[in-house]
């Protein structure tokens, strides 16, 4: 059976590090007999440009007869005067919204030669292995009701948290059985201090608890959490949180594994397509001059085939690729720290570094 992978570039750097992720895609899967079909589309900014909406119906219909969506970026200053509903971040949040990937996975692990790399100290980053299961469909981003206007003769905005019970359940059993596959423990991110919605969070996650007894289960404050993760990282394994912290708090991670670049992410629901990629935004002011790093899009192809394709084998091939690659000194300028005298490469040469490896 032939499996249909739908590309959507997007914006900036998107296309960049897509061509790179869909060249390791193709080269792991002849490898492994795997068949699969690509066919691409647009999003964000390239659709606005196109159509005149950030995402069409005809794209959303392709995504769901597809097995995945390797995404690359959307957004950039060029389209920042548009309306707020028709932004390329609109694209983005519809395709998740309409494909029902309600639970967002950012790995973020410390390659051992990146170690140095990172903003924190080597000795601290060492061995870094978290998994930040981020709500991806409810929260601030989606709640009712919203919008701006004036009352009183002053300019008003709001945007509301809003969660129910299953949204909350269904993530957080999703980060309960992420722990049980690593190191059976779970941190629940939250603001129950002060936030209603948090509260509600604080009771649903203690009652899924009750089904996962082997996993040792903790409540941070968000901000306290921040905290810990740039002094004590090592102490996380799996953080579940909403929306809205699970997008801050996966970038602050990012930058504990030396960049943003390295974060790939999987996001997945109950309707069994699964959209892949890259934490990085779009890059604008380094778009088209062969700078990306394309290694987190590269990795979010491991994701790829481990959760949507099933083939565990393949996933850690790409894996190890890429952890071979950083060991012999392979570096794009975003990995590159104050006066390392490594040779920086560009995202083409990245990317044949990579093929290199899966075919040694």
């Amino acid at each position: 059976m032939t499996d249909r992978i739908l590309l959507l570039p997007g914006d900036g750097i998107g296309p960049e590090v897509t061509a790179q992720a869909q060249r390791v895609l193709e080269a792991v899967a002849d490898r492994f007999g795997l068949s699969l079909a690509f066919e691409s589309g647009l999003i964000g900014g390239a659709s606005i440009d196109a159509h005149g909406t950030p995402l069409t119906d005809e794209v959303v219909e392709v995504a769901r007869k597809s097995r995945a969506v390797l995404l690359g970026a959307v957004g950039g200053p060029r389209w920042d005067e548009l309306a707020v509903d028709v932004r390329p971040e609109k694209g983005l949040l519809r395709i998740r919204k309409e494909l029902g990937l309600y639970a967002n996975l950012r790995p973020a692990v410390v390659f051992p030669a990146l170690a140095a790399a990172s903003s924190l100290r080597p000795e601290l980053v060492a061995g870094i292995d978290m998994l930040v299961v981020r709500e991806l469909t409810g929260g601030i981003y989606f709640g009712e009701p919203r919008g701006r206007g004036v009352e009183d003769g002053r300019r008003v905005a709001r945007n509301c948290m809003v969660y129910d019970e299953v949204e909350i359940e269904r993530i957080t059993r999703t980060a309960f059985q992420a722990a049980q596959g690593r190191r059976r423990h779970l941190t629940h991110v939250h603001k129950a201090n002060v936030l209603d919605v948090s509260q509600l969070w604080m009771e649903v996650v203690d009652e899924v608890a009750r089904d996962f007894s082997d996993v040792e289960l903790v409540h941070q404050l968000v901000d306290s959490c921040a905290m810990l993760l740039v002094r004590e990282p090592a102490r996380f394994d799996v953080i579940v949180t909403g929306n809205m912290f699970g997008d801050i708090l996966s970038d602050e991670a990012a930058m504990i594994t030396g960049s943003l670049g390295m974060l790939p992410s999987a996001s997945l629901g109950e309707g069994g397509v699964g959209l892949y990629e890259p934490v990085h935004g779009s890059a604008p002011d380094i778009a088209g001059q062969d700078a990306a790093n394309p290694l987190a899009a590269i990795l979010s192809v491991a994701m790829l085939l481990e959760h949507t394709l099933g083939h565990a084998e393949a996933a850690a091939a790409v894996n190890a690729a890429v952890e071979g690659v950083l060991a012999d000194g392979a570096r794009t300028a975003d990995l590159v720290l104050g006066d390392d005298p490594r040779d920086v490469i560009g995202c083409v040469a990245m990317g044949d570094r990579v093929l290199a490896r899966l075919s040694s």
